[in-house]
C-alpha cells in the first residue's frame, strides 16, 4: 500500500488530526450550541438552588447529631452558633439496626409497602375500568368524564378535609351506617380503621388520574386490531386479553411506576387527614416529617437519613422496575 506524503507539511495523507484538548472541545461546543446552553441556564440555577443543594446539604445532615438544640439559631439578638458534630454514618445504622429500629423504621417501611401495592393497584384496576366505559360511545359521555376527573382537579386540601368531616363520628358516613343498622367503624381513632380510611380517600384521589392515561391509551390503540379479532371470533375477554392490554403495555408501565413513585412519597394525605395523631398509620415520608418537625427535640439529622433512605429505595425499585420491563419486552420481540 502507498501512502502519499505532502512535501511542505511532511504529513500523510489520510492521517486523521491530532483530537483537540478538553479545553478546545469546551470551547467549539458553547460556540456552536451557545444558544441551547443560554436556554437551559435558568432551568439549571433553579435545580441547583431547590434540588441539588438541599439534597446535598441534607446528605449531610444525616451524617451528624443535628437537632433543634444543637443547631444555629437566633433567639431575640443573641445568636447561638452550632455545636453539632460530626458522627459519620452512626444514624442510618441506628434507623436500620437499632434497639427502636422496628418501632421507628421497619413497622412504618412494611406500612408503606402495603400501602403502596393497595392503593397502586386500586388505582389502576378502578381506573382501568372507567377507562374502558368511557371509551365506549354513549350519550353524555363527555359530561360523564368531566364529573370523573373533578376530584383529580379539585385541590387535595379540599378533598382530603371533605373527607375527614364525612369519616368523623357524626359524620354522614357513619350516619348513613347507623340508619342502615351496620356497625360505625373509628375511622380516624382505631389504626385498623385509620388505615382503611388513608387508602380509601387516596384511591379516590388518584384514580382520575390513572383513568385519563389509560383512556388516552386506548383511543390509541387501532380499532382494526378490534375488527379483526371479532372476525376471528374471539370473546370480549380474549380482545381485552390479546388485544387491549397489549396495547396498553407502555403507558400501563409508565403511569404504574409514577404511581408507585406518588403513592409511596404521598405526603398530603396521611398529615391533613390524622397530622400526629395516627402514630400506626403514617408512612416513611410523613413519619420523617414528625421526627423533623413533629417533636421536640425536633431531629434534623434523623429526618434527613430518613430522606435519603427513601430516595435510595425508589432509585433501586425504579431500577430493577425499569430492568424487568425492558427483559419482557425483550421476551416478546423474540
Amino acid at each position: 500500500m502507498t501512502v502519499a506524503i505532502d512535501r511542505a507539511t511532511g504529513k500523510r495523507h489520510g492521517d486523521r488530526a491530532p483530537r483537540p484538548g478538553l479545553g478546545q472541545r469546551l470551547r467549539n461546543n458553547y460556540q456552536k450550541y451557545w444558544y441551547a446552553y443560554a436556554m437551559v441556564a435558568p432551568v439549571a440555577v433553579v435545580l441547583g438552588a431547590l434540588v441539588i443543594y438541599p439534597l446535598v446539604y441534607g446528605f449531610y445532615l444525616t451524617l451528624t447529631d443535628a437537632n433543634s438544640l444543637n443547631t444555629a439559631r437566633t433567639i431575640g439578638v443573641n445568636h447561638i452558633d452550632a455545636t453539632y458534630k460530626f458522627i459519620g454514618l452512626d444514624n442510618y445504622k441506628d434507623i436500620l439496626f437499632g434497639p427502636t429500629s422496628y418501632d421507628r423504621f421497619w413497622s412504618h417501611f412494611v406500612w408503606t409497602i402495603v400501602w403502596t401495592a393497595l392503593c397502586v393497584t386500586l388505582h389502576y384496576t378502578i381506573g382501568l375500568g372507567l377507562a374502558l366505559l368511557l371509551n365506549e360511545k354513549f350519550r353524555g359521555r363527555t359530561f360523564y368524564r368531566m364529573v370523573l376527573v373533578l376530584p383529580w382537579a379539585v385541590p387535595t386540601f379540599v378533598t382530603v378535609f371533605g373527607w375527614r368531616f364525612m369519616l368523623a363520628d357524626g359524620g354522614i358516613i357513619n350516619a348513613t351506617l347507623h340508619f342502615l343498622h351496620l356497625p360505625q367503624p373509628e375511622w380516624l381513632e382505631d389504626t385498623f380503621w385509620q388505615r382503611a380510611a388513608a387508602i380509601l380517600v387516596n384511591t379516590w384521589c388518584g384514580v382520575p388520574f390513572m383513568m385519563l392515561s389509560l383512556l388516552g391509551g386506548l383511543q390509541s390503540i387501532d380499532g382494526t386490531l378490534y375488527e379483526a379479532a371479532e372476525m376471528d371470533g374471539a370473546s370480549a375477554w380474549q380482545r381485552f386479553r390479546y388485544v387491549t392490554l397489549p396495547g396498553l403495555r407502555s403507558v400501563s408501565s409508565t403511569v404504574v411506576l409514577l404511581g408507585i413513585i406518588w403513592t409511596f412519597n404521598q405526603f398530603a394525605v396521611i398529615f391533613l387527614l390524622f397530622g400526629n395523631t395516627a402514630p400506626d398509620a403514617q408512612i416513611l415520608v410523613t413519619w420523617a416529617y414528625y421526627l423533623g418537625f413533629g417533636q421536640q427535640p425536633r431531629d434534623f439529622a434523623q429526618s434527613a437519613a430518613y430522606g435519603m433512605l427513601l430516595l435510595a429505595i425508589l432509585i433501586v425499585f425504579t431500577s430493577f422496575y425499569r430492568r424487568w420491563l425492558n427483559r419482557n419486552d425483550q421476551q416478546l420481540a423474540i
